[in-house]
């Protein structure tokens, strides 16, 4: 485990301390604002395919999944100060998810979304 492994501390807190530093690009931005949603969409998809037994739906869902991660990874390659690497594909799982579904709905809820994508940030 690396030194800046070390230094999370708490997922939350950790991603949100320089959440707003990784995401000032506008393209990031409204790649962020189409791919999130899509990415959630393809979560619930998972989770109803698996409750009706329904194979194609889980596969087309984890597609739409992929391809919001793969958007978000050409958003972040436009942004000057990249994030920090994954320890592996569980904490690549944990970091995504907890993104998606919490750090940047807050980073929109919390109006930062607009003052990074207006360059007021």
């Amino acid at each position: 485990m690396t030194q800046q492994r070390n230094d999370r501390g708490s997922l939350l807190a950790w991603q949100w301390s320089d959440y707003p530093a990784k995401h000032r690009n506008a393209a990031n931005l409204v790649i962020h604002l189409v791919a999130v949603p899509v990415f959630m969409l393809g979560c619930l998809g998972v989770v109803v395919g698996l409750l009706a037994l329904a194979p194609a739906k889980i596969a087309w869902s984890v597609g739409v999944m992929i391809a919001a991660v793969v958007l978000e990874g050409v958003g972040h390659r436009l942004e000057p100060e990249q994030p920090a690497p994954f320890d592996g594909f569980a904490d690549f799982l944990k970091r995504f998810f907890v993104e998606q579904w919490v750090t940047f709905p807050r980073f929109v809820v919390s109006g930062r979304y607009v003052r990074n994508l207006t360059g007021r940030g």
